[in-house]
C-alpha cells in the first residue's frame, strides 16, 4: 500500500479522477446520464424477471421420515456413566499433580 505524499489528504485516493471535491460535496447525488470521464457508466439497470419464469416442478420430494423414538432413561444413564469416567480421570490426574508438586517442594526445602 502506498501512502499519500505532499498536500493531499488520505481521502484523495478514493475520489474520482478529475472530480472537484468542493463541487462533489455541494451537489446531490444523481444517476449518471452519460459516460463520465473515467469511462465507467455504472452498473446496468436491473429489470425484474417476468412472472412465472421458474421451470415447472414435476417431482415432489418424499415427506420426511419419522425418527425412531429415543430412550431418554438410557441416554441419561449413559451420560452419567461417562460423567463418572471423566471425573475419575480428572481426580487421578489431580492426585498425580498434587504428588508431583509435593515431591518438588520437598526437594526444594530439604
Amino acid at each position: 500500500m502506498t501512502t499519500p505524499s505532499g498536500g493531499s489528504t488520505p481521502d484523495d485516493y478514493w475520489r474520482r479522477p478529475g472530480a472537484d471535491a468542493a463541487a462533489a460535496a455541494n451537489e446531490p447525488p444523481t444517476a449518471p446520464t452519460a459516460t463520465p470521464a473515467s469511462g465507467y457508466a455504472g452498473p446496468p439497470p436491473s429489470v425484474p424477471p417476468p412472472t412465472g419464469w421458474r421451470p415447472p416442478v414435476h417431482l415432489q420430494p418424499a415427506p420426511p421420515r419419522r425418527l425412531p423414538p429415543q430412550d431418554m432413561a438410557g441416554l441419561d444413564a449413559a451420560e452419567q456413566r461417562s460423567q463418572r469416567v471423566t471425573y475419575g480421570f480428572g481426580a487421578a490426574a489431580g492426585a498425580v499433580l498434587v504428588f508431583l508438586v509435593c515431591l518438588l517442594c520437598s526437594r526444594i526445602i530439604f
